[in-house]
């Protein structure tokens, strides 16, 4: 694997000599991201507003008004996850994130299969939301201008956007993440004093939380779309070659991450029940469900905000994609640099230190996707978004579960400190747990999905189908290159 050349003792180090006769190669900026950066990408990822705005709706609607307690629950199931995850980062010092960890307790095969399906899930929710971030600038540029761009227009404008943002250096695209993230944030807190200050349509009330209210039929589904919500924590592992002092700065990213979205969605799904009344809101949904909180908003703070949560939802999703972009980029880095991918995948630029020819390729990929999806004339919500991001979010569902699965055979073989509750108890919880969750998102694929039974089956096969070729190329591997495979996922040289 590379060595990262770079500052040491946590001080980033932004210049580099050029590549050439006894000089390094570039590498990533070392000691970059602090705890809030790592958080941004992590939380950015989630795309709160986005999700909020068009997906909380919709568990409302099918779970009633107890649907913020679904997620907390998800929210502490991923909390449940992240007491072995981040034991282990600890002790494993790749950049692969999933993959690595997974090689480290179930062995190499797995490992590969796990880096295989990491590189579909990710692709196919970063490629899958310029769907989602197309028909959002319509509504937006028809809401605020009555103005009509064609849907492929906006998403091909979003693949370069995302491109040089992702080629530019990480810490540069943490502050711009940060401050998207904080105006999404904003306009949701905005609504929450506005219903507050006023007391709701009905006085305010937490009936949302009693047992009658949570334990009803549609719990199943407001779970499945509350888990679905979190995709993409895992990037804390990725950054690690990035982070300040990464045995300290990782897990408490992770949790911060995990914990503001899980008390951020279930506070801001009750505040938009309080805002049209426990008794009226399912009215609401029902009547339209897209514009419930931009007509919340309007009512209690003023139209004003409501246009500015139109652009904000655009400004979310272009965050998301960045978050997931930098996330790609850097699976295809470590697993080039390691011999698996193309040589030329593992180049750091030489002044952004940004791994900027995965970049370029991930942005080909979905250049190439994007166009394919409109030549076919297809929508780009209920095709693009929806075909691309369902295997995506199962995908890394059911990584985040082998690596749950994986964390007590890793600290079995290994000389340790951490005690039982991280390395066993709280891994076997978490695996119960996401097992669960992972039956309930695919039992309930058709209210994601809107789309008929065969296309569903070929969306939940895809996950399968991708881990199984990873096993596939590590046994050729084995065989065909067995320096490299003797290498896979091993620690890194400093």
């Amino acid at each position: 694997m590379a060595v990262e050349s770079g500052a040491r003792n946590g001080s980033p180090q932004h210049t580099a000599p050029p590549p050439g006769e006894g000089a390094p190669a570039p590498a990533l900026r070392k000691g970059t991201l602090g705890v809030a950066d790592i958080a941004f990408f992590v939380v950015s990822a989630a795309a709160p507003l986005t999700v909020m705005a068009g997906v909380a709706p919709l568990a409302i609607g099918v779970g009633g008004i107890g649907a913020p307690v679904g997620y907390l629950l998800a929210g502490a199931t991923l909390a449940l996850f992240a007491v072995g995850f981040t034991a282990m980062t600890r002790h494993v010092k790749h950049g692969g994130g999933f993959y690595a960890f997974i090689t480290r307790g179930l062995g190499r095969p797995a490992g590969f299969g796990a880096a295989t399906l990491a590189l579909l899930a990710y692709n196919g929710m970063q490629i899958g939301v310029y769907g989602l971030l197309a028909t959002g600038t319509q509504d937006a540029l028809k809401a605020l201008w009555g103005i009509h761009v064609p849907w492929p227009v906006i998403a091909l404008g979003g693949v370069f956007v995302i491109w040089y943002l992702g080629y530019r250096s990480i810490d540069f695209g943490a502050k711009v993440l940060g401050v998207l993230l904080v105006a999404e944030t904003g306009i949701l807190v905005l609504l929450a004093g506005g219903v507050l200050l006023d007391g709701g349509a009905e006085g305010l009330a937490l009936d949302s939380f009693t047992p009658g209210n949570v334990l009803v039929p549609g719990t199943g589904a407001v779970l499945a779309f509350a888990f679905a919500a979190f995709t993409g924590f895992e990037s804390t592992a990725i950054y690690r070659r990035e982070a300040r002092d990464p045995g300290r700065t990782i897990p408490r990213a992770t949790y911060i991450a995990v914990g503001f979205l899980g008390l951020f969605y279930a506070f801001s799904v009750w505040i938009v029940i309080q805002a049209f009344g426990s008794t009226q809101v399912l009215k609401a949904v029902a009547t339209d469900p897209a514009g419930l909180f931009f007509t919340a908003t309007t009512q209690y703070v003023g139209g004003w905000a409501a246009d500015l949560m139109h652009i904000f939802i655009v400004t979310s999703i272009l965050a998301s994609q960045l978050a997931f972009h930098n996330a790609i980029n850097r699976y295809g880095l470590s697993l080039a640099q390691e011999g698996v991918l193309p040589k030329a995948l593992g180049k750091v630029h030489p002044k952004h230190r940004s791994p900027y020819v995965a970049g370029i390729l991930q942005s080909i990929l979905a250049l190439l996707i994007v166009a394919g999806f409109a030549l076919a004339d297809a929508d780009p919500y209920q095709q693009l978004l929806l075909w691309m991001n369902t295997p995506g979010m199962i995908g890394l569902l059911t990584l985040q579960g082998i690596t749950a699965v994986a964390i007590p055979f890793f600290f079995r073989r290994i000389r340790h400190q951490e005690g039982r509750w991280r390395t066993l108890v709280a891994p076997i919880a978490a695996t119960v747990l996401t097992a669960g969750a992972l039956w309930l998102v695919i039992a309930k694929i058709g209210l994601m999905t809107a789309a008929p039974l065969a296309t569903n089956t070929v969306l939940v096969l895809t996950v399968p189908a991708a881990f199984a070729v990873g096993v596939l190329i590590a046994v050729r591997f084995r065989r065909g290159r067995p320096a490299v495979y003797a290498e896979f996922a091993a620690e890194p040289a400093d």
